[in-house]
C-alpha cells in the first residue's frame, strides 16, 4: 500500500496502481477509470436498479471499489473474484471490503475457471472485468474463449464493463475479440483516461434508448450515488459505438 493526499493506493509490488480509496470518504469512487466502468449502468434502465434478486460479479478485485458498490450502493448480490489471496486480505484490512455474507461473496481463484460453473451461467446481469498482473501490461485473460464465457454468464439483458489498458493496437485487438463475440452492434468503448485506460461495454441483447432517456438516466444516477460521485452526464459525452480499427 502506499498513502498521498489522503488517499490509498493498492499496489502489486509495483509502481502500478491497482485500485485506491479516499480513506476519509470510502464510498466515493476514486479512479477515473473506475467511475468509467460504472459507466455501464447508463444501459440499463433506471427501475432495474431497485429490482431484487440482481447479481453483480466482478472478476478481479482490485482495491474493492467495485465490489464495495455493487453491495452497498446497489445493494445487489454480489460475488468478487480474485486468484491472489493476499489481494482479498488487504482489501478487508485496508480498503473496507466488507465480510462474506447472504449478498457478498469473495471466490479465491481463476476467473476463466469461475466462468466455466454451471451455476454461474445466465445468473449476471453486470459483469466488471479488470484483470491485471503486476506489472499492468495488458490484461491476463483477454481471447475470444474468454470473452464467449463472459458472454455465457450474462443473463438476456446483461453488461459487461472491460477495463482496457495499454498500447493502441493492443487495445484495438481486445475490442476486436470482444466484438467478434458480442456483436459490434452491442460494444460501445469510452474515451480514454489520462493514464491510458479505455472502458469498453458489451451487451446481451441490449437496446440503446434515446437520448433523451440516456440523459434522464445519467441525472438520476448522479441523484441516487452522489456520496458516490459518479459524473453520470459527463460520461454522454464520452461514450460512442465501437468501430473497427
Amino acid at each position: 500500500m502506499s498513502e498521498h493526499e489522503g488517499v490509498r493506493y493498492l499496489h502489486l509490488g509495483t509502481p502500478w496502481v491497482q485500485g485506491a480509496m479516499r480513506i476519509a470518504r470510502p464510498q466515493h469512487v476514486e479512479l477515473e477509470y473506475v467511475q468509467r466502468m460504472l459507466a455501464v449502468l447508463l444501459w440499463l434502465p433506471s427501475e432495474d436498479l431497485d429490482t431484487a434478486g440482481q447479481h453483480a460479479v466482478q472478476l478481479g478485485l482490485g482495491a474493492g471499489a467495485l465490489s464495495r458498490f455493487a453491495c452497498q450502493a446497489l445493494k445487489w448480490d454480489t460475488t468478487a473474484v480474485e486468484i491472489n489471496p493476499q489481494v482479498v486480505a488487504a482489501c478487508r484490512a485496508w480498503f473496507r471490503l466488507p465480510d462474506d455474507g447472504p449478498a457478498f461473496r469473495t471466490l479465491i481463484g481463476d476467473a476463466a475457471a469461475w466462468l466455466q460453473r454451471p451455476e454461474a451461467v445466465g445468473s449476471v446481469r453486470l459483469l466488471h472485468v479488470d484483470l491485471y498482473d503486476e506489472e499492468a501490461a495488458a490484461p491476463v485473460l483477454d481471447d475470444e474463449a474468454f470473452y464467449a464465457g463472459c458472454r455465457r454468464v450474462l443473463c438476456e439483458g446483461g453488461l459487461m464493463a472491460v477495463n482496457l489498458f495499454g498500447r493502441d493496437a493492443s487495445f484495438a485487438l481486445s475490442a476486436a475479440r470482444i466484438a467478434a463475440v458480442f456483436g459490434a452492434d452491442q460494444v460501445w468503448q469510452l474515451r480514454p483516461t489520462r493514464e491510458g485506460n479505455t472502458v469498453v461495454v458489451a451487451g446481451r441483447g441490449v437496446t440503446v434508448p434515446d437520448r433523451g432517456t440516456l440523459e434522464a438516466r445519467a441525472a438520476e444516477l448522479e441523484r441516487r450515488f452522489a456520496r458516490q460521485g459518479l459524473p453520470a452526464r459527463k460520461w454522454l459525452r464520452m461514450v460512442s459505438p465501437w468501430r473497427p480499427a
